[in-house]
């Protein structure tokens, strides 16, 4: 079985007609053509983080956000610290 991608417009509009068709889930999941269960991970994640779900690929959450850049920052830390070492060795060498 193939995954599909979809976007965040068709899922947002997809939870919408959830919310306000009064359909059951399973109807809307048939009419849109996709499993029931890929329609209850999509409104979970909307009632959990609202208008910031399905950030897109290449796009961070907010919570995520700080612990990329600290991510970042320790790589560049390390590598001052192992040049600094590098160059500590290359000084103290006896002449």
């Amino acid at each position: 079985m193939r995954s599909r991608k979809y976007d965040r417009e068709f899922k947002l509009n997809a939870i919408k007609l959830y919310e306000n068709s009064g359909k059951k889930a399973s109807e809307i999941c048939k009419d849109l053509g996709i499993p029931d269960s890929t329609l209850c991970t999509w409104i979970k994640e909307y009632r959990k983080n609202g208008e910031n779900s399905f950030p897109g690929s290449g796009k961070i959450n907010a919570s995520n956000e700080k612990l990329y850049e600290l991510q970042k920052k320790l790589k560049d830390v390390q590598m001052e610290r192992d040049i600094l070492k590098k160059a500590l060795a290359i000084f103290s060498q006896k002449k």
